[in-house]
């Protein structure tokens, strides 16, 4: 066994705890959100032990995740949001308990991280965020288009300088040209560079 179960189990607890109080107050919508599908994959991929599948969410979650946390931290330090994105978190007509459960944000990327380091990368994981993102985004585009999930019709909101389609088709390609392949790269290199000591 090369994770601990009581990380397998705390996780299994968790998303036991976050996935039906999400369910009821967000909708099932909200579950094609990639980090809230990252919940369930990085639950997979714990009792799995896969590389694979740490490393094909590492390659998709870690820049937007991190993102969301530097957001939040500045918007706790500074009052100001950087980036956006984090913006209910200060609102209070959110229940409490549920911008609680949203810190799950917080903790991914460092598990993300330990996960390839301990399981190693797999250099297919980036291939396999892109193949997600082709199949999840279009369908965020045109199931509830108000949600805007993933900003797959505008970054923080709708955008209108282009036609829907071709803003579809141009997201498609840009953010596993500019995120996952960049990712994939960095994390390939770091734990060869740590293979190599």
């Amino acid at each position: 066994m090369r994770l601990p179960l009581w990380t397998k189990l705390l996780w299994t607890l968790w998303v036991i705890m976050w996935a039906p109080l999400y369910w009821k107050y967000y909708g099932a919508q909200n579950f094609l959100y990639f980090c809230d599908l990252g919940n369930f994959l990085i639950l997979a991929g714990l009792w799995l032990e896969s590389s694979l599948i740490f490393s094909w969410q590492a390659t998709g979650l870690l820049l937007f995740q991190t993102l969301y946390v530097v957001d939040l931290i500045g918007a706790w330090l500074f009052h100001a949001h950087w980036i956006g994105g984090t913006e209910f978190m200060f609102d209070a007509s959110v229940p409490f308990y549920l911008r609680m459960f949203s810190l799950f944000h917080i903790v991914v990327p460092p598990l993300l991280l330990w996960g390839v380091w301990r399981l190693g990368y797999d250099k297919r994981g980036w291939k396999y965020q892109t193949v997600l993102c082709w199949i999840v985004v279009p369908v965020n585009h045109y199931w509830k288009p108000q949600y805007n999930v993933n900003w797959a019709r505008g970054l923080g909101h709708e955008q209108h300088v282009l036609p829907g389609f071709a803003y579809l088709m141009v997201y498609l390609v840009v953010v596993p040209a500019v995120v996952y392949w960049p990712t994939h790269l960095i994390l390939q290199r770091w734990v060869k560079n740590r293979n190599a000591r």
